[in-house]
């Protein structure tokens, strides 16, 4: 099999990114002939690498594709700083990029940056747009929301809110949308006092 073939093969998976050993198993070869032809294939920019073992068909460099491409086949979609940053409520520039998905939490290390995935629960999942170049992001209230909800989680990255410039048009409406969506009552507490807060320290969007 020549490596047009291969490449048609590999596209008809119709999936955002995939493993090494998933070509491996499709074209029936060994794990090393796969690698070695996905390495070629890469270098002819029909293929790009993502991270170790894993790639995506194409030379699309936007960062923001990477978080549904690397929480395969789990959706996934940019949220938290990434997301904040992206509408314009925060100033600092995330050094890595922040996303949800229904799959495990996990960070990747990639030839385009780090990709923090943390993981929501399915009735959470949800809130986002998609943008001009094809990537899920979240609407701001939905973004300020997941950063709440994952604030007390065991990998502490949240606790600290970063100062914040919420948009006249930001509604408080779909954020407490959300809330009430939260299963556990303590969590659902924790998030409403904090968001209370919030709304205290930012009048402008009072009415929304």
């Amino acid at each position: 099999m020549n490596q047009t073939e291969a490449l048609q093969k590999i596209q008809q998976l119709g999936v955002p990114s995939f493993e090494t050993r998933d070509v491996s198993a499709l074209l029936r070869v060994t794990p090393a002939n796969a690698s070695a032809l996905l390495s070629r294939l890469a270098s002819r920019n029909f293929m790009r690498r993502l991270a170790r073992g894993r790639w995506a068909i194409g030379t699309q460099s936007n960062r923001e594709h990477l978080a549904e491409q690397l929480a395969s086949p789990a959706p996934a979609y940019v949220s938290l700083q990434s997301a904040l940053f992206r509408h314009g409520m925060v100033e600092q520039v995330p050094d890595v990029l922040y996303a949800v998905t229904l799959g495990r939490a996990r960070r990747i290390k990639t030839p385009s940056g780090t990709v923090s995935l943390h993981r929501m629960p399915p009735a959470l999942f949800g809130g986002y747009h998609i943008t001009d170049e094809g990537a899920k992001v979240a609407t701001p209230e939905k973004a300020l929301f997941d950063l709440i909800y994952l604030s007390p989680t065991r990998s502490r990255l949240f606790v600290s809110l970063p100062e914040l410039e919420l948009p006249k048009s930001f509604r408080w409406a779909e954020v407490n949308g959300w809330v009430k969506k939260i299963a556990g009552k303590s969590r659902r507490t924790f998030v409403e006092q904090k968001i209370k807060a919030l709304r205290s320290a930012n009048p402008v969007s009072q009415q929304s």
